[in-house]
């Protein structure tokens, strides 16, 4: 059974940092391209960031760049998002997700965790 668990939410303060991570079972992790997702209250799911399973290619959404990055530990069987500068708007759950693809689209990702509710207050 392949299962995706978030943690490292929370609520902070605009600008601050805040470290998610996606521990995975049961999936062929070094195989996998991973992507995070957001969703805020009230809007549809969008595309935060994705990771090849080699690491070498990284995709990010311009709303992100130059202050979220992610990341991976294949020993681990984990990603990682690290969010940087944080903003209001970037209110939402946070959700990870593994495929064989890496790209930015929800629905070539197969499996998906429960997400990890981040709050950034202003």
């Amino acid at each position: 059974q392949v299962q995706l668990v978030e943690s490292g939410g929370g609520l902070v303060q605009a600008g601050d940092s805040l470290r998610l991570s996606c521990e995975t079972s049961g999936l062929t992790f070094d195989q996998s391209a991973m992507g995070w997702f957001r969703q805020a209250a009230g809007k549809e799911r969008e595309f935060v960031a994705a990771i090849s399973a080699s690491a070498r290619t990284t995709y990010s959404a311009d709303f992100v760049k130059g202050r979220f990055a992610i990341s991976r530990d294949n020993a681990k069987n984990t990603a990682y998002l690290q969010m940087n500068s944080l903003k209001p708007d970037d209110t939402a759950i946070y959700y990870c997700a593994a495929g064989r693809v890496t790209t930015t689209t929800p629905s070539t990702y197969f499996h998906w965790g429960r997400g990890t509710q981040v709050t950034v207050s202003s």
